[in-house]
């Protein structure tokens, strides 16, 4: 899937025509990196990021003790992936993605939202499997 940031100076083709899994999260975390009520995540496998794009990168902390590092473009800002080293996927952000059906999309940690979850969603409170 073509992925590009606001200003075209980082793009990307994910490893696979479409994600493994989409969520829509609810967190505070994903509502101020994405300044709405929700962040969009699509996991893909690991794969590498294009050297020659401007690329900076800001590393969290997570609730587990981990870190993730959060990838985007240095010169218009736009969020692009989040990769955490403990596990096997990336999140590419869902805003980024040309093309993405977010129809079948899990809402995590719906504890803290602040629209509604459309009826019929798949949901969880927190994490998945928590």
């Amino acid at each position: 899937m073509n992925t590009t940031c606001q200003c075209g100076a980082t793009h990307f083709l994910t490893p696979l025509p479409s994600p493994l899994a989409i969520y829509i999260c609810h967190c505070l975390e994903c509502r101020r990196q994405s300044s709405s009520a929700f962040g969009i995540s699509a996991k893909f496998p690991r794969f590498p990021l294009p050297k020659d794009a401007p690329l900076g990168c800001y590393t969290r902390a997570t609730p587990s003790g981990g870190a993730t590092d959060c990838y985007f473009c240095r010169k218009c800002g736009s969020r692009l992936v989040h990769d955490n080293a403990r596990k096997a996927a990336v999140s590419v952000k869902g805003g980024c993605i040309d093309g993405l059906d977010i129809s079948g999309a899990v809402h995590i940690w719906c504890k803290r939202a602040i629209v509604p979850i459309p009826e019929g969603a798949v949901r969880w409170e927190e994490e998945p499997g928590e």
